[in-house]
């Protein structure tokens, strides 16, 4: 079976945490980049400059990453926060992601539009917090816990 290269099927949601989790390891620089998820996806992803480099410019505008000394990015304390707020959407993802790739092929297909639209709105949702101010994220923040907080419960239900 041929393995087919993922050309522009990465949500843009998820380039950006991609790049985050990498900064958390260390440092690095755009190309530095590039070849890491080239290499993590054994070939089948080789993102562009254009998607690197423009996404590294809006998390550097955003406050998640800086330059580093002696060349390159690394995380900041926003960016450390922003990628562990993500962990905690994915861990809830994941879990309902199994139970619905168990029910079969139509579940298959299902759990992968939900996956695709997720990934799409964590991209937007991600995108205009940035631009909220503190206080109005940290009720927004409050507002998606309490929904997460419901789905649980009502999943627990059945």
């Amino acid at each position: 079976m041929e393995r087919k290269k993922i050309v522009g099927r990465i949500p843009r949601g998820l380039s950006r945490y991609f790049i985050l989790s990498l900064l958390k390891e260390k440092n690095m620089n755009g190309k530095e980049i590039m070849l890491e998820a080239e290499k993590r996806s054994e070939g089948l992803w080789k993102p562009s400059p254009g998607l690197i480099y423009p996404l590294l410019g809006k998390l550097l505008s955003n406050g998640l990453i800086e330059e580093a000394v002696g060349g390159g990015y690394k995380i900041t304390e926003r960016g450390l926060r922003a990628l562990e707020e993500y962990t905690e959407v994915q861990k809830e993802l994941t879990k309902q992601f199994q139970v619905i790739m168990k029910l079969g092929l139509m579940g298959k297909v299902l759990a992968l539009d939900f996956f695709d639209r997720i990934m799409s709105l964590i991209s937007t949702l991600g995108e205009n917090l940035d631009k909220l101010g503190e206080r109005a994220r940290e009720r927004y923040k409050a507002f998606l816990e309490e929904e997460l907080k419901k789905r649980k419960e009502k999943s627990s239900s059945f």
